[in-house]
């Protein structure tokens, strides 16, 4: 797999890159560039500080927005419910909601633009719009119903939500699977425009951030509370 990795670059660096070459290396930033009018496709061989000045955008703005695009793994100090969950909330949930709306526009575009050629990913928006309505609901449950019950020390908790989170994470990890086999697993073809190329930086970041998500929640969060469970203890 030939994932394209986020990587923190100085902004002084940043600012002579090409746009198009910041959109593939950089998930997320397609939408910025969409909403500055900046064209990162056809006109993507454009250095970011030339690009800014022949629209007048304020250069230090644009990077300090590129910035917050970096996405770090590191887990919280702490494992407490408390710092987890808000960590889930923060760097997942947050990020999820952020990029499956730009990867759908994305994918409609390519396959709309580039519906004569072999390679292109039919039926891509459409897998991507059930992977965003199946995880908005998944999400909405645990930030209604199961992370206040954790935060609170899983008083009263039976195995039933978390199982039930467990099964969404196997049907999520399905859906992974078939993005990938869509994508030959993220890796666009040769010759693919700037949009395509970031199109699949961004789906091989959604495919990392979702399986740390679900490693998270399965393997570090949930066996806290499954335990108290199987004991019978609802002490916090």
């Amino acid at each position: 797999m030939n994932h394209t990795a986020t990587v923190a670059i100085p902004t002084t660096d940043r600012a002579q890159q090409a746009i198009g070459q910041i959109a593939v290396n950089l998930p997320g930033s397609t939408a910025v560039f969409r909403r500055l009018k900046l064209d990162f496709c056809c006109g993507g061989q454009m250095p970011l500080q030339q690009a800014c000045a022949s629209k007048g955008l304020p250069l230090d703005a644009v990077l300090a927005e590129l910035a917050e695009l970096e996405r770090p793994h590191e887990l919280p100090a702490t494992e407490s419910p408390e710092a987890l969950v808000n960590h889930i909330l923060t760097r997942y949930h947050a990020v999820h909601r952020e990029q499956l709306p730009e990867l759908i526009r994305m994918a409609r575009r390519v396959e709309a633009v580039h519906r004569e050629s072999p390679d292109v990913p039919v039926g891509l928006a459409d897998l991507l719009e059930t992977m965003e309505a199946e995880l908005l609901g998944h999400m909405a449950l645990e930030e209604q119903v199961l992370f206040p019950l954790l935060r609170s020390g899983g008083q009263g908790a039976d195995s039933g939500p978390i199982q039930t989170m467990r099964d969404d994470h196997t049907g999520h990890g399905a859906q992974l699977e078939r993005l990938m086999t869509l994508t030959d697993d993220a890796n666009p073809p040769r010759g693919a425009c700037n949009t395509w190329r970031a199109l699949y930086a961004g789906i091989a970041q959604l495919s990392d951030d979702l399986i740390n998500h679900i490693h998270l929640e399965n393997n570090v969060l949930f066996p806290q509370f499954e335990a108290q469970v199987q004991t019978g203890c609802g002490c916090s």
